[in-house]
Order: C-alpha cells, then structure tokens, then sequence
C-alpha cells in the first residue's frame, strides 16, 4: 500500500485489505489483521506463515532396521522440502534415547511406543510429559530363542512351557525397555502359552545391539527385539525365530516419533514439518521393492546399523526363515506406509500399552487411559501435516484389531481389558 492510500476513502481501503488478506491465503486472519498497524500486521503475516520455528532438527535413533524413515528423509532430502534439516543422530541405548529427549539434547527420537508413555507416567524413568507425533512402523519384530533350547525339542511356545515346567532351573528372556515394545510382545506371547513372565522366568533388559553377543555366551534364552537382530542370531547360528510381533499383533504399533509435550508446544510447525517429511520417506519406502532395497543399503551402513545388507534384507522384503527349517513370504511384514494407516496416532494404541503396564504391575493403579492417550498422541499436528504430504486420515482415532489369544482390542473399555487376563502379575 503506498504512503498515499491512508487517505482513501475507509470502504476503499477495507476493500484494499480484503483482497490482500484473500491473496495470501488468510482469510481466516483477516478480521484481526485490519485493525493493526502496517509493523504489526507485518508480524502477524510473519506468524501466521508456515514456516518452521527450527531449522534444524536432532533426530535419535537406535540401530534397527525401523529406523529407517527417519534416515531416509534426511538421506532423500524429504526434509528440505519443508524447509528443515533432519540429522539422524547414533544413539547406544533406548534409556540413553530416554534421558536425551527429557534433558532436550535430542529434538525428537525414534522410539519405543512404550516408553514415550513409561517416561509421561514417570515409570521406567523420570516423569516428563511427553508427546508421539506419529507412528513409524507397524510390525517387524520377533522374538528369538536359543539354539540349546531347540536341541532340547522346543520350536514354539507350547514346547516352551513345557520344558519350563519339567527343568527346575531359572529361564532368563531379554527385552530392550521395561515399558517399550518388545517387553510387552515378550509377555504377551509368554502368557499366551499359560507362562507368567513375572513369575515363572527371569526378564533382563539389553540394548538391541547386543542381544545376539548376549545369547551367544549363554547370558538369555531368548529375546525380543527389532530387527536385524533376530535375522543376525539365526546367520551367527546362535537362535532361531519363534514368533514374530506380526504373529502376536497383526499391523501392531511399534516405534513412533517422539518428543516431549514442551518441545511439541513450542515448535509446532516444525513438528508438522518433520512429520510431513517423515511421512514423505515412509511412503517412499513402501512404494516398491527397489526402494526397499535401497533403503536396506543405505540403513546397513556404519553411521545407522552397521551390519551387513543381505541381514536387512531379505526381512525388509518379506522374505522369512526361522532358522530350523521353515521359509515363508510373510505378506505382514515391517510396513513404514501402507496408505497412511501405519502413521496415525490411534489413540488405542496408545491405550493398549497402558492396559499391558497395568496388567503387569507397572501402573499400581488404572489412569485415565483416554485422557492420557489424547495428550500424548498428537492428532491434530499429524492431521496438518498429513494434509501438506497428501496423505489420507482414518474416520476415527480408534481401530479394532484380534490379538494372538483370540482377545480383542479395540480401546473402548481399557479398564475392563486390563483386568480381563488370566495370567498377570
């Protein structure tokens, strides 16, 4: 507007503005925009645009073959797009990721669904309200069990239970959290052949990448973890696949992108940012087998899971053997996209992990699961940055899925599931 309009007639001039306001895309600002002055309406345009608080953005990840969205988006230039530098960053441990999130070293992780919600409860670690931007991953991981217990006739959890009942000694199985994941796929497959994980074995807690060195010097009888370590025990001929989580929960949640709830508040458009971004390179991946492929390359890498390309994969593509004579294509493999039903944030997921930790004594008492879920589970920044990556959003936050013990889920009364299982701590 020229120094000379100010004296235009008023209509003229609220004429001038409306088609401004309409130009930029603001209409939705317009009524507060016409009464500031030009510095100040300068400022709320600034404010108003979608541009990232951050630029750039510190990611952890541990190596496992599902963190591969979060490097591919930074390895394809996914991020550029949306104005942000995504730097994938090593880290040791799922505590070590724990501590650098709350202490705000990291801006966001790749991460056990668990223990986003473990740390918001302050169980599992210090209580930090917490936040998941988006699911990552759906599906993929397994749990292993040492060759000496194939040599003694065990193949599946029904013969398991059964050498546990006969040989009185103490049966020691790893998982890679208290609160995350692979804990409560271990329990669950446990209590699903009538054995109590709290009671009838001893449970460790070993970071991914030494599970296999781990059961090699007799230190587990099995475990649960990511892949590519239970891939890497049956190469090293060191375990053997019982189940995988896709047998236990078909499409089950797994890791998610997460953050804490002030960093969320803080930045919101730069977590829509790196959600778009993120969610850019999981429909990459899933796009083809190539893309597959070359995301296993680029994953196997020293910088990301430093092992050897052919461990990636062959379980990358589907392509399963469990070490003692079965092959299969596996049509539920490790999923990154699947039209976008991988990545919301259902909020009964989020609820189901607080029934698993209420079932086996990590929560003395039920929360209020709903309420818990909704603030932890950023729907409504996914849902933006959905929109700017063209993706397609479910109808409900809610889904209904059967898990391997015949028992349904569908997160409408998380208070009655918790309670409903035989076996518990």
């Amino acid at each position: 507007m020229s120094k000379h309009k100010q004296f235009e007639a008023p209509d003229a001039v609220a004429a001038e503005r409306r088609e401004f306001v309409k130009s930029a895309g603001l209409l939705g600002l317009g009524a507060a925009l016409m009464g500031l002055t030009p510095g100040l309406r300068a400022a709320a345009f600034a404010a108003g645009s979608d541009a990232p608080e951050k630029t750039e953005v510190k990611i952890g990840f541990i190596p496992l073959t599902d963190c591969a969205s979060v490097v591919m988006a930074a390895a394809k230039g996914f991020d550029k797009k949306y104005g942000i530098k995504i730097v994938p960053t090593k880290e040791a441990s799922w505590a070590a990721v724990r501590d650098k999130l709350v202490n705000g070293e990291l801006d966001a992780a790749h991460v056990l669904y668990g223990l986003i919600y473990g740390v918001h409860l302050g169980i599992g670690g210090p209580k930090k309200d917490m936040a998941s931007l988006m699911t990552l991953n759906n599906n993929g991981q397994g749990i292993t069990l040492s060759s000496q217990l194939k040599d003694k006739g065990v193949t599946d959890g029904a013969a398991l239970k059964k050498l546990i009942s006969s040989e009185k000694r103490e049966f020691t199985f790893a998982q890679t959290f208290p609160t995350g994941t692979h804990a409560m796929w271990l329990y669950y497959w446990l209590a699903a052949h009538d054995i109590n994980p709290m009671k009838d074995v001893k449970t460790i807690t070993v970071p991914p990448p030494q599970m296999v060195a781990n059961m090699r010097v007799g230190n587990m009888d099995g475990y649960c973890v990511g892949e590519p370590w239970n891939a890497r025990a049956i190469i090293d001929k060191v375990g053997f696949t019982a189940a995988t989580t896709q047998d236990i929960w078909t499409d089950h949640p797994e890791k998610v992108l997460g953050t804490t709830a002030d960093w969320a508040a803080k930045y919101p458009k730069t977590a829509v940012a790196v959600t778009a971004a993120i969610l850019e390179a999981s429909r990459w991946i899933d796009a083809s087998l190539a893309n597959r492929r070359e995301t296993a390359e680029t994953i196997a890498a020293k910088a990301y899971v430093n092992t050897d390309v052919d461990v990636i994969l062959d379980r990358m593509l589907g392509r399963y053997s469990n070490g003692i004579g079965k092959t299969w294509d596996d049509k539920n493999h490790m999923k990154f996209f699947n039209d976008g039903q991988v990545n919301f944030p259902y909020l009964s997921d989020g609820m189901w992990f607080l029934t698993q930790h209420r079932r086996w004594g990590l929560l003395k008492d039920d929360p209020d699961y709903l309420g818990v879920a909704k603030a932890i589970n950023q729907v409504g920044l996914y849902r933006q940055a959905a929109e700017k990556a063209g993706v397609a959003v479910p109808k409900s936050d809610l889904r209904s899925s059967k898990l391997i013990d015949g028992v349904v889920w569908d997160g409408k009364d998380p208070k009655k599931y918790a309670a409903s299982f035989k076996v518990r701590a």
